[in-house]
């Protein structure tokens, strides 16, 4: 299975049913923290990261730390989410250059554990981002990167290169990348499972009896 056959089947999941497949599963921290919400909640993400990993350095020179931000939006791969630990919550990590450069890099959005700027941009745009809050501060003289393609944590959440991430309204899951195509099917197979104890449900069927019939609810 390609990796565009998996966005497009992970794309009718929605995360709450990834959510249950991964904790039958029995893993455990893999739902980012709910402080960490999409600009545009209409819009499932869902794909491979490719992580960032820096720091607030106010001792940086602004020409130091635009030739480090602008590397890193080179270096950044298509097909993949930018998945970004900043360490901070003063300075923005995606604004409408940054956001236009990815998207026609063919970059499937952004995940910061931080802050967005140019937001209304960004909404035309239709670059789906997700972050924590809101500034129209920068990276300009304040942050630089310290890594690539590492292992970072978002919360509780420990997010390798290649592994995947699903989110829509409800929140975002992270997918380890050595069960994606076994939790793929699954998700698919409890949608339609959830599908036939919904219709139950409508047609009168009571809710403990319909649970014990299909073993979900």
């Amino acid at each position: 299975m390609t990796d565009a056959d998996r966005i497009t089947q992970l794309k009718e999941c929605y995360t709450s049913v990834v959510h249950d497949v991964l904790r039958a599963m029995g893993l455990r921290n893999f739902t980012l923290p709910p402080a960490i919400r999409p600009l545009q909640p209409e819009m499932t993400l869902t794909g491979p990261a490719w992580t960032v990993e820096g720091r607030i350095d106010e001792t940086a020179d602004p020409h130091e730390t635009l030739l480090a931000w602008t590397g890193l939006l080179s270096k950044a791969p298509a097909g993949h989410i930018w998945t970004a630990q900043p360490h901070n919550s003063v300075v923005a990590q995606m604004g409408e250059l940054s956001a236009e450069t990815l998207h026609r890099k063919g970059v499937l959005g952004c995940v910061l554990d931080g802050g967005l700027r140019d937001t209304n941009f960004l909404l035309r745009l239709g670059f789906p981002c997700w972050g924590s809050f809101h500034t129209p501060r920068d990276v300009v003289g304040l942050w630089l990167p310290t890594a690539t393609d590492v292992e970072i944590m978002i919360g509780e959440v420990a997010i390798a290169p290649g592994d995947w991430l699903h989110g829509d309204r409800d929140g975002m899951v992270r997918i380890p990348a050595a069960v994606l195509d076994e939790v793929i099917p699954a998700a698919v197979t409890a949608m339609n499972t959830e599908s036939k104890v919904r219709k139950a449900i409508l047609e009168g069927m009571d809710p403990q009896e319909a649970y014990l019939q299909w073993g979900k609810f």
